[in-house]
């Protein structure tokens, strides 16, 4: 028999509304009363340890006391501060690490609040790059198909367009140009051909490097960005890289663009920004894509302000969170647990349906032929005392780097269990 419902939950069930789910069938959501380390500890008392670090933002673990007492002591200061006309320690320090911590000229931090905003924030900085530079008809832009960009209207039109959660919306949204990546000769050559086409209309190809997170983690190597460096260079178009879900050190370097060597104009960072603690994101852009907007004509500034970017408390976290990963234990850590994955999650290749097995840093993908069963996996899942959400045919595992071997072990055993691999 099942516990019941605190009083809180039975009582605002009624009026929230809940994320990426039919609200008339979806099961009750888990009821969650603290976090310690890789685990949710839930109201009823039971512990799960979270393969997903709550969509992949709590890399250091919950409760990290370096960050919560970073956010504490600003708390006691000043909780927020608007960015009009103001200015404070904490966001102007975090801008200037960001950019000595990216590579190239990477320099100018733009911040504000959730990814899908940062992304939309690029995309408007590519479309007005060209408008300040007096170039007509630079509107568009170029993305690939299995990408993933966000929920909000301009993002949407960067995903894949058969991605199910916005296909109802095509015909709606404005149509960009959407291509396979450059993964051999031969798509190379038709990226190269469709820019050679159409790139006089388009403002800057947007990609997700390394990995195609919500599309189905998608794996591609570092040539890949590599061709589309040259590719956007000799057609004269930007390059925004898409890490909200890459940055930080999720596919073993702190940035993909870093560990590849190929420089975006821009790039996009939120998710593990605040190490999970407070929503933060930013779009940082190269000295030639700033320099565009740096005039004496008042017209050509960039008018965009979120009432709570640069969040005093959110770049405290951020900067306690860059702390952490300057002590270079996080290396460890992920190679570590790409290890204990990709030995974990091994037998699942010949389990029933699985199309692939796959691990990179610390990510680990089972990839199944057909899309999975959310609901009954998910409480199949809790059933063994581990939180793992899949998404589309792909159940993946992206856990806190602090998850001790112990802990991977009940994630990829459960796995193994419930999904038919021993």
């Amino acid at each position: 028999m099942s516990a019941p419902q605190p009083a809180w939950l039975t009582e605002g069930a009624p009026h929230v509304w809940r994320p990426y789910c039919q609200m008339k069938t979806a099961p009750a959501p888990l009821a969650v009363a603290r976090t310690q380390g890789a685990r949710l500890i839930l109201e009823d008392g039971r512990e799960l340890v979270d393969g997903i670090a709550s969509w992949w933002t709590a890399c250091h673990g919950y409760n990290h006391p370096h960050i919560r007492e970073a956010v504490e002591r600003q708390l006691s200061l000043a909780p927020h501060i608007m960015f009009g006309g103001l200015a404070h320690e904490p966001a102007y320090r975090l801008a200037a690490r960001l950019a000595a911590l990216l590579p190239g000229d990477l320099d100018h931090v733009f911040f504000a609040e959730s990814g899908s905003v940062s992304v939309e924030i690029a995309m408007k900085m590519a479309l007005q790059y060209w408008i300040n530079r007096g170039v007509a008809g630079r509107t568009r832009f170029l993305a690939f198909a299995g990408g993933y960009h966000g929920d909000t209207l301009a993002t949407m039109t960067v995903c894949d367009p058969d991605e199910g959660m916005h296909s109802l919306f095509a015909g709606v949204l404005p149509a960009q140009h959407i291509a396979a990546l450059p993964m051999d000769a031969a798509s190379e050559a038709a990226l190269d051909a469709l820019l050679a086409q159409k790139g006089s209309e388009i403002a800057a190809i947007v990609v997700e490097p390394r990995v195609q997170g919500a599309g189905g983690m998608l794996f591609h190597d570092d040539v890949v960005l590599a061709r589309l460096r040259k590719a956007a260079d000799a057609h004269g178009v930007l390059l925004i890289f898409d890490e909200i879900f890459t940055g930080f050190g999720r596919t073993g370097d702190l940035f993909a663009c870093q560990g590849s060597g190929v420089v975006p104009d821009i790039v996009t960072l939120s998710k593990a920004l605040t190490g999970g603690t407070l929503p933060l994101s930013a779009a940082i852009a190269s000295r030639r894509v700033f320099d565009a907007f740096w005039s004496d004509d008042t017209g050509a500034a960039l008018m965009h302000g979120p009432t709570y970017m640069g969040n005093p408390l959110a770049c405290a976290a951020a900067n306690a969170s860059l702390d952490l990963f300057e002590t270079g234990a996080w290396r460890t850590d992920v190679a570590r647990l790409e290890r204990g994955m990709a030995e974990g999650l091994a037998p699942l290749r010949d389990a029933p349906g699985v199309v692939d097995v796959r691990t990179l840093g610390a990510i680990g993908v089972v990839e199944f032929d057909a899309p999975v069963d959310l609901g009954g996996l998910c409480a199949r899942f809790v059933a063994e005392g581990v939180w793992i959400r899949p998404m589309g045919k792909v159940v993946y595992l992206t856990p806190p780097y602090i998850t001790s071997d112990v802990e991977l072990e009940r994630l990829t055993g459960a796995m193994r269990k419930v999904l038919g691999g021993g």
